[in-house]
């Protein structure tokens, strides 16, 4: 077994939003969570630097009405 260290961008915040299909703690996909360990560096690199516009994305919609809201 490797002892890399894989970047990753998880917060431990696992929660994936029905309407953006991405995961509010750190925007990725469930596609993209499920392949992570198996992508190069350079691709993990690559979905990294697109998750604060995804996220930002989704807080705006949010914002707007735009998602089921919680609570009540």
């Amino acid at each position: 077994m490797s002892d890399a260290v894989i970047s990753t961008p998880c917060v431990k915040l696992c929660v994936v939003d029905p309407i953006s299909s991405y995961c509010i703690g750190c925007g990725r996909t469930t596609a993209e969570i499920a392949a992570w360990s198996g992508m190069s560096e350079t691709e993990r690199t690559t979905i990294i630097g697109v998750l604060e516009a995804r996220l930002r994305g989704a807080r705006s919609r949010e914002r707007r009405g735009g998602r089921l809201s919680r609570g009540g």
